[in-house]
């Protein structure tokens, strides 16, 4: 335990709580059979379900978990994919050996100390917990508010309720797993049932391939041949094509195709499975018209790990052809090198990138062990190397390097062997230039490099993303509030938005809109709550506002987060020109924080 003198570390969550159903009856029946089966439920189901939803698991019980997630929409997401998952996996045994999960959600304020979580928000998710049907689950009411426009479940409302040993009655709605339908007449606002518009060109989502190799650890490999498909279709300058993060948004869920088109605003949606086993591969994919749920076009690929990438190539022009015949005799313009043709360094790639998209500290720290050793295995992956030098840049961003001169020296290593050899390709372009200029401070030189990613692949919304980022630093916020708008579109339902909105806040910033400055970092911080860069610049912005008690509760929360955060260290958290250093570190001062 901490010393009355250690200060309390807090943070905005969203808590699951779940346990079996029965489980002291279960036991008595049938013990080891009992431990077997949920061992395995949560193995091949529940961890990967977690992971793939950013959640991280706080603790287990004997029948209990504890899971905590930066999002409520994530935490609902992880909790329906579950709840699903289960009737089929109990299909084949009586009635009286299936296991059943209860799940409650709630949000709030937690208290964290030696990783785990305490406070109100946690005891409230364990009360809905325990009222919560079998394989059903429980929000409360701050759940539902943010969750009802944004997943399409069914919400009944069960009313305030005194939940056992928590002082005030909590509003509780069950959660139905069948998708709600829209309605025909929608509200106001900015709901994701509206029909975003499409574009002036054929437009594809493609939606994460179902896992059906049978084991949990395939599933990274998966999600990756769905990214590097993605990335292919990508660099097809008549085609847009929705980024991973946003499409990956519908992983583990039932979709309406028509809905997904409707969202997302796209023609057409690819979907398919990957199976996985003794050194070969299956890749089955199917193309759909969002507009009628009409089947365009559908193929299977069977042959060897060593042959993937051609495989990969064969999808993509198959969709293209299928897309748009008359456009078959272009070809499709790629200079994609392949990234390696050694399977083994390409596993640990595709592993590294599924910890680096989870946004957290330890996960960030086994994506650089992970990128390593596909390097000490093929030295030269350039891939390897941009991630990695990205994975560094991140690192710095939230003040998780324990020693920023030789970690911010490492990651610029990389960046550079990386550059060197991936001129030609986009991804290693926009990778390298970000850590180019927010470890090295080599702005125009980042800024020339990401403009030829952008060339050579302009429906890249990370790439976009981090343009925005490089143009903040070099101080012209118009560029910048343009490219985040455009990163915004092409992902347009990005779980890691909330960098998006950071990066249009720090825009702002410079172009002295300081009102707006605060709008955009709420709204990231809503979304992400412990990033770093969306607190100090909203911080900043309320110093230049001369809103002080505003500013000294944002100070407060800041360094709980940042205790070492410091003005005299400043020009070490951004590559910015000394003007905009200058008027960074006086928001800072304003509000309250020490030289």
């Amino acid at each position: 335990m901490s010393s009355p003198d250690t200060p309390v570390v807090r943070r905005l969550a969203a808590v699951l709580a779940a346990d079996v159903v029965g489980y002291s009856r279960l036991m008595g029946q049938d013990e080891l059979g009992t431990l077997s089966r949920l061992k395995g439920h949560r193995r091949e189901l529940v961890d990967g379900a977690v992971a793939a939803h950013q959640g991280r698991i706080v603790k287990t019980t004997g029948d209990g978990m504890l899971i905590e997630f930066p999002s409520v929409t994530d935490a609902l997401l992880c909790a329906a994919h579950i709840q699903r998952g289960m009737p089929a996996r109990n299909a084949d045994l009586p009635e009286e050996r299936r296991i059943a999960f209860r799940v409650g959600i709630n949000i709030g304020d937690l208290i964290i100390e030696n990783d785990d979580i305490f406070g109100n928000g946690v005891n409230v998710a364990a009360r809905l917990e325990s009222i919560a049907p079998p394989g059903g689950i429980c929000i409360s009411g701050a759940v539902y508010e943010e969750v009802r426009d944004r997943i399409a479940l069914s919400y009944e409302d069960a009313g305030e309720i005194v939940l056992k040993n928590i002082a005030r009655p909590v509003r509780v709605y069950r959660v139905g797993l069948v998708d709600a339908v829209p309605p025909k007449a929608e509200p106001e606002g900015n709901r994701l049932p509206v029909a975003v518009p499409l574009p002036d060109k054929p437009s594809l989502a493609v939606l994460p391939f179902q896992n059906m190799s049978g084991e949990a650890e395939s599933e990274y490999f998966a999600d990756g041949m769905v990214e590097d498909v993605i990335t292919a279709l990508s660099r097809i300058d008549w085609l847009f094509v929705i980024a991973r993060n946003s499409t990956f948004t519908y992983k583990g869920r039932a979709v309406d195709i028509k809905q997904v088109g409707r969202e997302l605003g796209v023609r057409y949606v690819l979907e398919g499975s990957v199976r996985k086993a003794a050194g070969r591969v299956r890749i089955s994919a199917q193309l759909i018209d969002a507009a009628d749920g009409a089947h365009i076009w559908a193929d299977r690929f069977d042959g060897n790990l060593d042959d993937v990438f051609e495989l990969q190539d064969r999808i993509a022009e198959s969709v293209a052809g299928a897309i748009e015949p008359k456009l078959r005799l272009a070809e499709i313009a790629r200079s994609r090198r392949k990234p390696t043709d050694r399977m083994d360094a390409y596993d640990c790639f595709l592993q590294a990138l599924a910890n680096f998209h989870l946004m957290q500290r330890e996960p960030n720290r086994e994506a650089v062990r992970l990128l390593e050793r596909a390097i000490a295995i093929d030295p030269n992956y350039t891939a390897a190397h941009a991630l990695a030098a990205l994975c560094y840049a991140f690192r710095k961003g939230q003040a998780w390097m324990d020693d920023r001169a030789a970690e911010s020296a490492e990651g610029l290593r990389m960046a550079r062997i990386a550059l060197a050899a991936g001129y030609d390709d986009a991804t290693t372009l926009y990778m390298g230039s970000l850590a180019l200029a927010y470890l090295g401070g080599e702005n125009e030189t980042a800024a020339g490099l990401i403009d030829r990613a952008l060339k050579l692949n302009p429906n890249l919304g990370a790439a976009w993303n981090l343009s925005g980022w490089i143009r903040v630093y070099l101080g012209d916020a118009a560029t910048a509030i343009e490219h985040f708008g455009r990163a915004a579109r092409l992902s347009p339902l990005d779980p890691i938005g909330y960098i998006f909105s950071t990066g249009s806040a720090f825009a702002h910033f410079v172009a002295e809109r300081y009102e707006d400055t605060v709008r955009l970092a709420d709204k990231a911080l809503h979304e992400g709550p412990v990033f770093l860069p969306a607190l100090r610049i909203k911080v900043a912005a309320l110093g230049m506002l001369g809103r002080g008690e505003d500013a000294r509760q944002e100070v407060e929360r800041l360094l709980r987060l940042e205790p070492q955060l410091r003005l005299s260290t400043l020009h070490l958290a951004i590559p910015w020109a000394p003007a905009l250093l200058a008027r960074y570190a006086q928001g800072l001062r304003a509000a309250g924080v020490a030289e």
